[in-house]
């Protein structure tokens, strides 16, 4: 069974070497996410060449996510590397200090963020250490937040801060994003992944910024939008429509809106994002344990199998593979949940198309090969495209058939690799359309996915070669021609 849930390993330290990423995509990597809050530069454009050459080792093509920072909400560092905060305890956050080289003490810490004191009044809860350590504050004298520990706990260096219920006017895009995605584009990152973003604005301006740095290179990349402010919540359809996907981003996310409010958040986020022809990406802590165990928790299990049961595009690890022991393991485990979440699924193909009106010949196309191929029970959906497009569209409903996205474009294979149930293939597709679909078939025999006998649906656009130009479905008996 080909496995239709795509799976996004963060590479580290544990896994940035050639070998190792050899490994992981022979386990079942789909995209590649380089995480740009950590290395310089020069360390992700080394590692985005490693993983191309590890992928055509493969004879496969991933795509890479060049995840960005977003604004740093965070303490500075202490004189010992941490305070252990006790319940009730007093302690100051200061915009200034360390200004002059200072570091935190058992009554103040620093902040990377200087606005902070702007943006709190007395009575807001702060969460600190992705929620571990709480504080409440009690008032704001210039550039101190005073505080009162609600929940205590070791704070160390550079741990992250949230204020409960959002409002920080941090911007999503820093100067160091900016040159960031300069850095992405010269690789040619397929994903950019923007982190904080509360509106469509903050999406718009990451996609001029780098279809600009992209244009020397004729490369424009998608964009997805990781949810994790409170504030995106209530803006999420103009974020989604200007993206071309969301990351559901549990971990900050949580904090600010509180743990029993997520999983139906995701539920709806995934919803949304499928009815709206965008991708999802589920993430954090999906396999966390296996950061030093072998084996995941019976939770783990459950939670990668509904993230799947709700229609994810994919699931990602972090830690798990950046700096934990077990990166091929959680890989392979990853890989093996999906596929019996996927057993199980419910075709509701027939009521997706009740009450769908289609606008566009290319977009009727793809929902008409989508009936045909239930109701007839076809081998394999075959799309031969340019852009991915009509690929992009079939994979947002559930089908029983896998689907093979043909295209003679390098970059729309890695792109497609991210789409769920959604397989790319490199098709030059020279001649006429009678040729081509004789050429697409050749393949799919030749990689084992058909035999004679067997029959496929294919999609194309006449004339051949044109973007956005499926107007053709065919159904096609194999080798009925040979």
């Amino acid at each position: 069974m080909l496995r239709g849930t795509k799976i996004v390993a963060t590479i580290g330290p544990a896994s940035s070497d050639y070998e190792m990423l050899v490994r992981m995509i022979r386990a079942g990597v789909d995209v590649v996410r380089l995480n740009f809050s950590h290395g310089t530069a020069q360390d992700h454009i080394e590692r985005a060449a490693a993983v191309r050459r590890a992928a055509a080792e493969c004879g496969r093509e991933v795509a890479i996510m060049a995840d960005m920072q977003g604004p740093k909400i965070r303490v500075g560092k202490f004189e010992d590397g941490k305070v252990d905060l006790e319940t009730g305890a007093k302690f100051i956050l200061d915009a200034k200090w360390g200004e002059n080289g200072e570091l935190g003490n058992q009554e103040r810490a620093g902040l990377d963020y200087k606005a902070l004191p702007r943006d709190v009044r007395p009575g807001d809860k702060l969460l600190l250490n992705d929620g571990l350590i709480v504080l409440i504050v009690e008032r704001v004298a210039g550039h101190e937040i005073h505080t009162t520990v609600r929940v205590g706990g070791v704070l160390s260096n550079n741990k992250g801060i949230n204020r409960q219920g959002g409002g920080l006017t941090a911007p999503a895009l820093t100067a160091k994003d900016m040159e960031d995605i300069k850095t992405a584009m010269s690789f040619q990152a397929d994903y950019l992944a923007i982190s904080f973003p509360k509106c469509a604005t903050d999406m718009e301006m990451a996609r001029q910024l780098a279809n600009i740095a992209g244009e020397p290179y004729h490369h424009k990349p998608m964009l997805i939008a990781k949810i994790e402010r409170a504030e995106a919540i209530p803006a999420l359809q103009e974020i989604l429509d200007a993206s071309d996907g969301i990351m559901v981003a549990r971990g900050d996310l949580a904090v600010e809106v509180g743990n029993a409010a997520v999983p139906a958040l995701q539920k709806r986020m995934i919803r949304m994002a499928r009815a709206s022809n965008k991708l999802t990406i589920t993430a954090t802590q999906m396999m966390e344990s296996m950061i030093v165990n072998a084996v995941p928790t019976r939770a783990e299990v459950s939670d990668v199998a509904n993230a799947v049961l709700d229609g994810t595009d994919a699931v990602m690890t972090s830690a798990e593979t950046a700096t934990g022991k077990y990166p091929i393991e959680t890989v392979e485990m990853m890989a093996a949940v999906c596929i019996e979440a996927e057993r199980s699924e419910d075709n509701t193909l027939d009521t997706d198309f009740l009450n769908v009106k289609f606008t566009r010949i290319d977009q009727s196309i793809a929902y008409g090969t989508l009936f045909t191929a239930h109701h007839l029970g076809v081998k394999a959906i075959v799309a031969l495209t340019e852009s991915g497009s009509t690929a992009l569209w079939m994979s947002r409903h559930r089908v029983d058939t896998p689907i093979f996205a043909l295209t003679p474009i390098v970059s729309t294979q890695r792109k497609v690799a991210q789409y769920r149930n959604v397989h790319g293939y490199h098709l030059m597709q020279h001649g006429d359309s009678a040729a081509v679909l004789k050429q697409a078939e050749d393949l799919m025999v030749a990689k084992g996915i058909v035999k004679k006998g067997d029959m496929i649906v294919v999609t194309w656009g006449e004339p051949m070669g044109q973007v956005g130009g499926t107007n053709a479905l065919k159904i096609v008996r194999v080798g009925e021609f040979d």
